[in-house]
């Protein structure tokens, strides 16, 4: 465990910290991070997005078919609850796909906490990381507050101890191309105002 860590923190994170970035990760909490990332998936023509607990589905499919965006790009995490289960279901698709190095998108109403996390929990992984933090517009993704921070960060420290080599399951991870837009479109989605 400790042996494996310190592998990943001391050789991985340096080296892949220099790599170009192999993939954008979305926080899930604000519509207008998917429209960044699909906005950035304009430049980044060949990497995959992970969108973890983000917007409803419509809204998702809606974002990216107007970025023109190939759906089989961009993947969906529908399992996490929460900012530290965001990291906790995405690692281990980002390392079955070989990520050296992700562009984190999330708002500036979600740091610090959100780029602490990713330092530990990514960094515990070799996992390099870019954060781009957006201005909140529209309805808020997240109330921060002392208490949940230290919760978050402590937690993520006794993680990236003790969770080397585990993957927790996530049975909901999609890719956008896998789900029935039919399926979805019955439902009363409020996507805010995003064209």
């Amino acid at each position: 465990m400790l042996g494996s860590l310190l592998f990943h923190l001391c050789v991985r994170l340096p080296l892949n910290q220099g790599q170009p970035i192999d993939a954008i990760f979305v926080l899930g909490g604000s519509i207008q991070r998917e429209i960044h990332a699909a906005q950035l998936a304009t430049q980044w023509t060949d990497i995959p997005i992970l969108i973890s607990s983000g917007s409803p589905v419509p809204c998702v499919q809606a974002i990216f078919q107007k970025a023109v965006i190939a759906p089989q790009r961009v993947w969906l995490e529908r399992c996490a609850k929460s900012t530290f289960e965001n990291f906790l279901f995405s690692i281990p698709l980002l390392k079955n796909w070989q990520v050296h190095r992700v562009k984190m998108i999330t708002s500036v109403s979600h740091l610090p906490r959100a780029q602490w996390l990713a330092q530990i929990l990514f960094g515990s992984q070799g996992i390099g990381v870019e954060i781009e933090a957006l201005q909140e517009r529209g309805r808020p993704g997240n109330q921060e507050s002392l208490v949940k921070t230290i919760v978050d960060v402590s937690r993520s420290f006794i993680w990236a101890i003790l969770g080397q080599g585990i993957n927790l399951p996530c049975q909901e991870i999609f890719r956008l191309d896998q789900i029935d837009p039919l399926a979805h479109s019955t439902l009363d989605q409020h996507c805010e105002r995003i064209f």
